[in-house]
């Protein structure tokens, strides 16, 4: 009865699209994808990771009921977390829920409608690719992609579609985070002269799971269909649970929270990617067996290109002391423009006595708030995640049935990836990074980096 229905409100707006088209010029094919208003959408798990449960499930959940929306199926390699996954979300749900030992089987699922994407960071642009190839609309965990091989197959694939793909990057529907890119680009801030993004944590136990790394045996997984497009490695369980922790599965610090923050600075000023990139640090605290540094300062030469004006921006982690904690400052001549207090001061900016001594005016910033009023999941009660994330979600879950270009689209996951990459690649290689434009590829020691 229920495929019934789908089937006739799909043909029914398929039908209303070819009478639409002809006088708004727009195709119907575009309109037939369309999901009716009163036709529940069915979405699918990809990976019962620790961030679906903790944060993208509850969030969610604030808001599937209001928007009809269902989740029906669960794939992820690994039979013990498939178990938990599937009983968790049974009880969420209220109904059974498919479990699938892998994508393929998902994928085979009738009347499948869209995904939410939460796997190992470098599987991200892949699983992206087989979403939209299965016709599926897609939430995606960032880092979109861990190499310029990856992102271009993505973004080539997405591009290719009419799937609503929405970026993980959740500070774009951040209320404070839309006034401070409305107010740089009203001109406001004036030239933005450098930026500082912090991201400091004191947890010897981040990216750690040794009670889960203890269960897993290699029979209980796929681990070549793990791997993916990557070299051949012997099985590791650390590398299955932990791989945040091991380069080419993640580049850690750069995708893990970099991205995030890289992110704005594209958004507010419209430039796709930096410069040029240098970084430094090292192993120097948690020395357990990692790949990954645990401190490292990245430091980003941004402008036009062949410009001769731009601004810096700097990238300081490390995992051993948490002072200076989270958070991105921008700052001009007139002041700074604060993500951690959400405020625009005078701060720093150019004083009377300082301006006249080469005969110039003095140029303060005013006060100004950028949380003029508290962000809002636009939801009733709220039963889980953060609300940043949640008005994410949802931003992602009403373009599914608008069908317009959610905050996060793909072309903002691509060009974090590309500062991600030419990171990784001054990490590695301890070169300066650069992005060949005409190539889409980045440049580290004259050789275009791969792993």
């Amino acid at each position: 009865m229920e495929n019934s229905r789908r089937k006739f409100i799909k043909q029914s707006a398929i039908f209303t699209a070819a009478t639409y088209a002809g006088t708004m010029g727009m195709s119907a094919k575009s309109y037939g994808r369309i999901i009716g208003a009163n036709d529940r959408v069915r979405v699918g798990v990809v990976g019962f990771s620790d961030r679906f449960k903790d944060t993208l499930l509850p969030c969610f959940l604030n808001h599937n009921k209001e928007l009809n929306f269902d989740i029906v199926g669960l794939s992820d390699l690994w039979n013990y977390r498939r178990d938990l996954g599937i009983e968790h979300l049974k009880e969420k749900f209220g109904h059974d829920i498919k479990a699938c030992r892998n994508n393929d089987e998902l994928y085979a699922m009738k009347d499948l409608d869209a995904v939410i994407i939460s796997t190992a960071d470098f599987q991200h642009a892949l699983h992206t690719i087989e979403a939209v190839k299965a016709n599926c609309d897609a939430y995606v965990e960032k880092p979109f992609a861990e190499t310029m091989d990856d992102a271009k197959a993505a973004l080539k694939a997405v591009k290719a579609t009419d799937r609503i793909v929405q970026i993980g990057s959740q500070r774009r529907s951040g209320e404070n985070y839309a006034n401070a890119a409305k107010y740089i680009q009203d001109g406001k801030f004036g030239p933005i002269t450098a930026v500082d993004l912090v991201w400091n944590v004191n947890q010897p136990g981040r990216w750690r799971r040794p009670e889960l790394v203890a269960k897993l045996k290699e029979e209980d997984i796929d681990w070549k269909r793990f791997l993916l497009n990557r070299p051949t490695e012997a099985f590791d369980p650390r590398k299955y649970l932990e791989y945040r922790l091991f380069w080419p599965y993640s580049s850690g610090m750069p995708g893990q929270w970099m991205s995030h923050q890289i992110d704005t600075v594209h958004w507010f000023t419209n430039l796709k990617h930096p410069r040029s990139v240098v970084a430094n640090g090292g192993i120097y605290t948690w020395k357990d067996g990692r790949r990954n540094w645990d401190s490292m300062v990245a430091v980003f030469d941004y402008g036009q290109p062949n410009a001769e004006d731009g601004f810096q921006v700097t990238f300081t982690s490390r995992m051993q002391n948490s002072v200076g904690d989270v958070g991105e400052v921008y700052y001009s001549n007139g002041g700074e423009l604060n993500l951690i207090t959400n405020k625009v001061s005078p701060k720093g900016g150019l004083k009377e006595k300082e301006a006249a001594a080469m005969g110039l005016k003095a140029n303060l910033l005013p006060e100004f708030d950028l949380s003029k009023s508290e962000i809002k999941a636009a939801t009733g009660a709220n039963m889980g995640g953060d609300l940043l994330t949640s008005g994410h979600m949802r931003n992602w879950m009403e373009c599914i049935r608008s069908r317009k270009t959610p905050n996060g689209p793909v072309e903002a996951g691509y060009s974090h990836s590309i500062a991600n990459i030419m990171t990784n690649a001054a990490v590695r290689t301890g070169a300066k990074a650069i992005f060949d434009e005409n190539r889409q590829e980045v440049i580290a020691n004259g050789k275009v980096f791969k792993y």
